[in-house]
């Protein structure tokens, strides 16, 4: 199966970064890619299905524009997208009694959002735990960044307190798979 998102990824992107250093500054990672691509992506309906390297493409370009004085661009990216269209668009998902509940919730966030495989939490406790990546190639470090912020987004929102997210094992560093560490009070 090939690999793809929602538009709403590639939006919510461009948002972030209108938001946050200005038009001008999409205007130059749109630059950056070729004119079909940055046609398409213009167009993007929150719900389309779009090829992942469409993202990826788009990432690369925005790292090489912000990637140098904005070191954690994709981390506030990924809470970014939690925080805006992710909570219009799943709410009733993101809002739980608290982090374990949301994480171990039987609809998954991960594949309203990307094809195929799946983010499975692996190890749990009260105020702790791990997720692995299963049966999707993330293909560069931008994605994995960008989950992480989107993660801890999340477990805030589902209530945990002093959270924090580490991204403890990464595929594209050699290991078998990526994993998260989600920790919260």
């Amino acid at each position: 199966m090939t690999q793809a998102t929602r538009g709403s990824t590639l939006r919510t992107t461009q948002e972030y970064i209108a938001a946050e250093f200005g038009s001008f500054t999409l205007d130059a990672v749109l630059a950056r890619m070729e004119e079909p691509d940055r046609l398409r992506i213009r167009e993007l309906t929150p719900t389309e299905e779009v090829a992942y390297p469409l993202l990826i493409s788009f990432w690369r370009a925005a790292d090489q524009v912000l990637g140098a004085t904005q070191a954690d661009w994709p981390e506030r990216s990924g809470a970014h997208a939690i925080d805006s269209l992710g909570l219009q668009l799943y709410s009733g998902i993101l809002r739980k009694a608290s982090p374990a509940e949301f994480l171990t919730q039987r609809v998954s966030l991960f594949r309203l959002y990307y094809q195929p495989g799946n983010m499975e939490v692996v190890e749990e406790a009260t105020d702790r735990a791990i997720l692995r990546l299963v049966g999707f190639d993330a293909v560069d470090p931008l994605f994995c960044r960008r989950q992480t912020g989107g993660l801890l987004r999340s477990v805030e929102l589902a209530g945990g307190r002093n959270a924090t997210t580490i991204h403890t094992r990464c595929a594209l560093d050699g290991d078998a798979f990526c994993e998260w560490e989600l920790r919260w009070t």
